[in-house]
């Protein structure tokens, strides 16, 4: 049995981690709310974006010169994953669920006889990852030191891509990274980001607008769809941040609660224990004295 000291240093101890989680908590509340509205600011052009390459690319269909980025390579053989992650832990199970959504898409791949690589945006996603799939990963990517994420960064990440594209290293990429749903609610998404998968036009009553490009509609999109690609890279990474504070605040604060029920517990323990050596000093007086 522990002694009273022991349990006074472990109830300290546990009032300090309290005092850290608490902090953390109050920290990732702060940043929040700038994460998640630059999550939301991005979100409407990202899909307006999704939407006129939609309208250049159904003028274009039929041409048979559409860019590879949209028309594919013709072949699914080889699938890059780029699995966006978080640089730090203490957020649940944020970054753990979006490596098991990759995870799982690359077991299903390879049971299927494809070939599957991983580029990892993030420290937590590649350390993760390379336990399984060290010889698959192809590139890693690590933003601890940005301070505020900006499109340079997402412009970067796509142009690597791009890059590894051209050169025929892949057919199909998939973006997997975290949607900021709520503070409590953080869901995992893979979207393919080449080659681009279009949204079905909803059907109208009214006759379609017809519209004259110019320059050529191929040649537009030449231009368009790798801004389009550093675009999503860009939204998933600000879904991402947002998640991320968002699943942080929930553990520390479900931390600090755990915390406070441990220090009640030991505080009683300590308590009790204490009560009981009392007494037990007081009827060893009390049956000295009537001895003598």
């Amino acid at each position: 049995m522990a002694s009273l000291k022991d349990m006074r240093v472990r109830i300290a101890s546990t009032k300090a981690t309290q005092k850290i989680t608490k902090a953390m908590q109050m920290v990732a509340a702060s940043k929040l709310r700038r994460a998640q509205t630059a999550a939301e600011a991005a979100r409407p052009y990202a899909e307006r974006m999704d939407a006129v390459i939609s309208n250049i690319a159904g003028a274009a269909a039929g041409s048979g010169t559409a860019p590879a980025l949209l028309a594919g390579t013709g072949n699914d053989k080889v699938h890059l994953l780029l699995v966006c992650t978080g640089e730090r832990g203490l957020s649940g199970a944020f970054n753990s669920s979006i490596v098991r959504l990759a995870r799982e898409r690359a077991l299903s791949l390879m049971s299927q006889g494809k070939e599957v690589k991983f580029f990892c945006v993030g420290r937590k996603g590649y350390e993760q990852l390379r336990r399984q799939f060290d010889k698959q990963i192809v590139g890693n990517v690590e933003l601890r030191s940005v301070k505020v994420l900006g499109f340079k960064n997402a412009e970067d990440i796509a142009k690597k891509v791009v890059a590894m594209f051209e050169a025929g290293d892949f057919d199909v990429c998939t973006l997997f990274y975290s949607r900021f749903k709520s503070v409590i609610a953080q869901v995992p998404t893979a979207q393919q980001i080449i080659p681009l998968v279009l949204e079905e036009k909803e059907a109208t009553n009214g006759a379609a607008a017809v519209y004259d490009y110019e320059p050529a509609e191929d040649e537009i999109l030449s231009s368009l769809l790798p801004r389009n690609l550093a675009v999503q890279i860009f939204r998933a990474l600000l879904e991402n941040n947002a998640s991320f504070y968002g699943a942080q605040m929930s553990a520390m604060d479900n931390a600090t609660r755990n915390a406070g029920d441990m220090i009640r517990k030991q505080t009683l323990i300590y308590n009790r224990t204490r009560q009981a050596m009392i007494t037990k000093e007081l009827i060893e007086i009390i049956s000295g004295a009537e001895a003598i």
